[in-house]
């Protein structure tokens, strides 16, 4: 044997054992920018920090809906009476799946479509929740990408939706211009506008108003400037450049904040979801100080509050729907986050954390609203009712037009706006994270260690397929998207979730579950989540998923109708999306071996690697179970980790 040989096998065969297996092993641990060596999980990874995973939670959570929809929806249905109702369907429909979807997520440590493996028969129910969130992530984004172009198009003084300029037409007024029919001095009947009414200190008698349809100058500016909107579905027309770069902008920083995974969108979120209160503690500091400000409280919230409301079906259906959409719940997210959750994480707690700051977000966000709308309807001289808009005509019109009466306007827009894109950008961050840890779970062989090629590839697909939305005809798009794959086709996902868990799984197993993580707890303490699991929650969701079917109206945009056509590719996606469910069931099925029966009833039970991800948290329960990658303990990691430092391997 040569001396070189002889030294060689030396320096190999002295090395310690477990650190010659590591060295071995070095492709497989660490190389991904989305683990580091102090994970619990060190093939997945986890939150550096709880930090990090709640305010994730939150920014997922707490989105555009939480600004433009719930104070409408709170001053449409009774004022302060809504938010009974509201508080009650939190606690039997939204915490419930809340908190089912996130102890799933962490109990199993896989994404949405891995974690049926307790419920191989419903693996298609995961299927769709993935394809709906990509649905949504496309639209979604453009969304920020209007709120990126106002944040910047608000760095004017005076803010270019303030008055009626060259892009206007005849119809652009800041003020009424009905007509009046009046008797003059010589007993003849004359036509006159309400100006001339003004200057010349007369009323006109109801009967006697001639009403002239009059745009505002926020609402042109919006239709033909920022979305140059053509008239329907059926004019396309050209992409709109500046929306486009704003897209590109959008997804830019989607891209930046999530390369390194939750590594990086973790540490991004003490921004993006904290700065959002400061803006609405400011504008509710500014708005109540304004003249007016009380009537606006007031039609919010306030001596207005109708409790009669109470008595309608539609106000307990409305609350019902806020609360489940207002979560996220359904869409993925909950569980892929969840997921990269250390084992015994307290998910109980975390769980009633975030829903209970969503929801008190909401009515914060209502009294910053509707201060300053009752600013500008005292203004204006019209009523709350008529100022107060939803979705869109509240964010990118209402609310505008009244910033733009604010001294200093331009300062109070872009806190506004920048405001509504750190809201809307954690939303996608969590999205797009719910889709590449699927495909990282599914395809291990050919997405593991490549998240940062997967993000990238990922946000460049969406920006192309975000581009239909941003053309003349873009804002048509995102509303059928929007009305198709966030209705009610999440609640039977919702439906069917509870009862593959609590009826196929077995709700009392679940229980067991989440006891090996959380630890032991009383019955007492159960008897409410078992109530809820087996017949409250289930019972509220149909109740609201039939009420939705049987309420179904087309989409429409204003006073545009779409087109059948428009309808049926609506629909389309619609099956696009639910059709997992029963192919994915058959197929199950049918990979069984038995009778129909037995088929079945195999496609029904856990496969043999659900359970805990690794080793060491299997318990008695569990410890049979065939490890999805390897058959490593924690405390082995650990003490793999601890050579690799010791030795510096890696270098």
């Amino acid at each position: 044997m040569g001396k070189k040989t002889l030294a060689a096998f030396k320096k190999f065969s002295f090395q310690k054992p477990i650190a010659r297996r590591v060295e071995k092993e070095k492709p497989n641990l660490f190389q991904d920018h989305h683990v580091d060596k102090n994970d619990e999980n060190v093939e997945r990874g986890n939150w550096s920090s709880k930090t990090d995973y709640l305010l994730s939670m939150i920014g997922y959570a707490v989105g555009l809906g939480n600004v433009w929809r719930f104070p409408y929806l709170t001053y449409k249905n009774g004022g302060g009476a809504f938010l009974i109702p509201y508080f009650i369907m939190l606690a039997f429909a939204g915490m419930p799946v809340f908190f089912l979807e996130c102890s799933l997520g962490q109990f199993a440590s896989q994404g949405p479509v891995s974690v049926w493996k307790a419920v191989p028969i419903l693996q298609g129910v995961g299927i769709m929740m993935v394809i709906a969130s990509t649905l949504g992530t496309i639209y979604y984004n453009c969304i920020i990408a209007y709120s990126i172009y106002y944040l910047f198009a608000s760095f004017q003084s005076p803010l270019p939706w303030s008055d009626c300029y060259e892009w206007s037409d005849e119809n652009c007024s800041k003020i009424p211009k009905d007509l009046c029919n009046i008797t003059s001095e010589d007993g003849k009947f004359v036509t006159v506008n309400t100006a001339w009414l003004n200057d010349n200190n007369k009323i006109c008698p109801k009967p006697n108003i001639i009403p002239v349809p009059v745009q505002s100058p926020s609402e042109q500016y919006w239709d033909k400037v920022a979305l140059r909107r053509s008239s329907g579905l059926d004019e396309t027309g050209e992409v709109v450049w500046h929306l486009a770069l704003c897209l590109l902008l959008s997804w830019i920083l989607v891209g930046a904040a999530l390369y390194k995974g939750i590594k990086s969108s973790g540490k991004v979120v003490y921004f993006t979801a904290t700065f959002p209160y400061l803006v609405l503690l400011i504008l509710l500091v500014r708005g109540a100080t304004l003249e007016g400000a009380r009537e606006g409280i007031e039609y919010y919230i306030g001596t207005q509050s109708n409790f009669s409301k109470l008595a309608e079906a539609e106000v307990w259906k409305d609350a019902a729907a806020q609360i489940f959409f207002s979560l996220s719940t359904t869409s993925g997210g909950l569980i892929a986050l969840s997921s990269y959750n250390k084992f015994h994480n307290n998910c109980y707690t975390d769980s009633i954390i975030v829903c209970l700051t969503n929801c008190g977000t909401s009515v914060f966000a209502g009294f910053a609203i509707f201060s300053i709308l009752g600013h500008i309807s005292h203004v204006t001289g019209k009523p709350v009712s008529e100022v107060a808009q939803s979705g869109f005509g509240l964010a990118f019109i209402a609310y505008p037009e009244a910033l733009s009466n604010l001294p200093v306007s331009p300062l109070w827009s872009v806190l506004f706006f920048f405001m509504l894109l750190t809201l809307g950008l954690d939303s996608v961050f969590a999205t797009v994270e719910t889709i590449t840890t699927t495909l990282q779970d599914e395809l291990p062989k050919y997405f593991k260690s490549k998240r940062i090629h997967m993000t990238a590839a990922a946000c460049i697909l969406f920006f192309l397929l975000g581009l239909p939305c941003i053309t003349r005809a873009g804002i048509y798009w995102v509303k059928l998207i929007d009305h198709f794959c966030a209705g009610w086709m999440i609640l039977f996902a919702a439906v069917l979730e509870i009862i593959g868990i609590c009826y196929i799984y077995g709700g009392n197993r679940f229980i067991e579950d989440i006891e090996m993580m959380i630890g032991k707890k009383n019955w007492w303490f159960w008897l409410w989540w078992r109530a809820c699991w087996f017949f409250i929650s289930p019972c509220i969701l149909i109740a609201i998923l039939f009420w939705s079917l049987a309420t179904f109206t087309s989409p429409s945009y204003g006073s545009v109708v779409y087109p059948n056509w428009a309808t049926s590719i609506g629909w389309c996606m619609t099956a696009v999306c639910l059709i997992w469910i029963p192919v994915v069931a058959a197929l199950k099925a049918i990979e069984a071996n038995g009778s129909i029966w037995q088929r079945i009833r195999t496609a029904c039970t856990p496969t043999a690697d659900w359970g805990p991800y690794l080793e060491c948290h299997r318990g008695d329960r569990y410890k049979h179970q065939q490890s999805p990658w390897d058959q490593k303990s924690c405390k082995f990691r650990e003490t793999e980790v601890s050579v690799i430092n010791d030795h510096n391997i890696w270098v």
